[in-house]
């Protein structure tokens, strides 16, 4: 299988890299960490580059472009930790594009694309962990549409968004819909998250919302995968931003009249550190070639996916930790915010033990994680 990256994508890779080097400094994140964890204006600057439109056709104002070039965007973005979710603007794109129906799409795509509206998914709720089967929402007829009233946890950037991909229940059956933050009824409650980013609590009562598809368990899944895909890559990015800067660390410290990087020992621990970073790297490959699979397929590839990477982020994240010593854990140091969004990133989506059991769950009657 070839594995090299086309031209366009790597001027795509190119262009994302020169951008979070030249215009998302430490000194930036910092700043919008303590405004309060997301900043409209960093959003328009990812729409200027068209990564906002990534999954959504040309026809509809995007860029056309597919799993791969979402991989390497987010990879990039994951060097940075940038903390605007930008992987909602994949996860919104893919689910608008392929699930809703033609007015909606001619209302939201062009928007989400030129970065006016931000669309996140709204699916966790308390007491739920990471089911995808079940809510709490419930959506009823009403007036030619529909009415839904329920709430729901941990929305990205719950407070600042536009509107929400948000399931409810609806005759019994788990179903999408979208729903605008303005819409009377919402009410939010926006804090910071450990990561530096944001998120929200969202309360809805009799909320007016737009029917995307009854076929909501088949879309959450695909969302929470695109999801996923993204995750992964975007934990690569700062898994080998944070091997870099423990191995320059390394190199430039001394102990005893000698570099740490002398140490046999550190060494070793530095180069299992890499082996889990390729590990992921190639687990996030697999995610991404999947993601157009059948929907089974796909399923069980996220699964095994993340938790691979979960592995690998709680490995590389303690590690760095460990051979920074006590400076890596101080908010000064920019180690301590890699740290901090590895662990948060291994809990999204399902932590790697949730990831474990659904990769038991699909393995029916064959062995072996691959078989």
């Amino acid at each position: 299988m070839d594995f090299d990256f086309s031209d366009d994508q790597e001027q795509l890779r190119d262009a994302v890299r020169k951008w979070v080097d030249k215009a998302y400094s430490f000194d930036r994140r910092r700043s919008i960490e303590q405004a309060g964890g997301f900043d409209r204006g960093v959003w328009n600057e990812l729409a200027d580059l068209g990564l906002c439109g990534l999954y959504v056709s040309e026809d509809d104002g995007g860029m056309g472009m597919g799993p791969v070039e979402g991989m390497v965007v987010m990879e990039e973005l994951g060097r940075g930790i940038v903390l605007e979710p930008l992987a909602q603007a994949l996860v919104s794109g893919a689910v608008l594009s392929g699930y809703a129906a033609d007015q909606t799409k001619a209302q939201w795509l062009p928007k989400l694309c030129s970065g006016e509206a931000l669309v996140v998914l709204a699916s966790q709720e308390q007491g739920k962990r990471y089911r995808l089967d079940a809510s709490s929402c419930t959506a009823t007829a009403a007036g030619g549409g529909y009415q839904i009233s329920g709430a729901k946890s941990l929305v990205p950037a719950g407070d600042q968004a536009d509107a929400y991909l948000l399931s409810a229940m609806l005759d019994g059956e788990l179903a999408l819909f979208l729903v605008e933050r303005e819409a009377s009824g919402v009410q939010t409650r926006g804090y910071g998250t450990q990561d530096g980013g944001r998120a929200a609590e969202v309360h809805l009562h009799n909320t007016t919302a737009t029917l995307v598809t009854r076929h909501g368990r088949t879309a959450l899944e695909h969302a929470t995968d695109v999801g996923i895909a993204a995750l992964c890559a975007q934990a690569v990015g700062a898994m080998d931003k944070t091997l870099a800067m423990t191995a320059e660390y390394m190199n430039t410290r001394k102990q005893f009249g000698a570099t740490l990087s002398s140490f046999q020992a550190l060494r070793h621990r530095a180069a299992d550190m890499k082996m889990q970073v390729e590990l992921g790297r190639s687990m996030s490959y697999y995610a991404s070639l999947k993601l157009n699979a059948p929907a089974p397929e796909r399923r069980a590839a996220m699964a095994r996916a993340k938790y691979q990477i979960g592995q690998s982020m709680r490995y590389v994240g303690q590690q760095a930790v460990q051979l920074h010593g006590g400076i890596g854990v101080t908010n000064e140091y920019l180690v301590s915010h890699y740290f901090k969004a590895l662990t948060q990133m291994e809990m999204t989506y399902g932590d790697s033990m949730h990831q474990l059991g659904e990769v038991s769950a699909r393995m029916q009657d064959t062995s072996g994680v691959f078989a």
